[in-house]
């Protein structure tokens, strides 16, 4: 498994905006699907996903302000954050996945590769 490194956090005000990456390209073809979590007082959630087929999902909390992408030339995993709140700081993690498995698409478990975590604080 090839390790994972987000970068890009940082501190910004309310409504500013932020994008993390995480390079992936240890994990290239079909056979994965990629997300990010956010770690918020010891809980780890998961917002947003991408499949083999670049369908995406968003958690509730962050749908139409968050956007996950990949860039195929660099391989680079992207979690552009627009309209940031003070609730959305937290520590961020990339994961990769397999492409097919029991547990669902925001469930940690489901993830075999995990970043170190990069730190967004947004300030009222």
């Amino acid at each position: 498994q090839v390790p994972l490194v987000e970068s890009g956090g940082g501190s910004v005000q309310s409504g500013g905006s932020l994008r993390l990456s995480c390079p992936v390209s240890g994990y290239t073809g079909t056979t994965y699907v990629m997300a990010w979590f956010r770690q918020i007082a010891g809980e780890r959630e998961g917002i947003a996903t991408l499949g083999s087929t670049r369908s995406t999902n968003y958690d509730g909390s962050v749908k139409g302000r968050f956007t996950i992408s990949l860039d195929s030339a660099t391989k680079i995993l992207y979690l552009q954050m627009n309209s940031l709140k003070p609730d959305d700081t937290a520590v961020y993690y990339c994961a990769v996945g397999p492409k097919y498995s029991s547990y669902s698409i925001f469930d940690q478990r489901r993830y075999t590769s995990w970043g170190q975590g990069t730190q967004v604080t947004v300030s009222a």
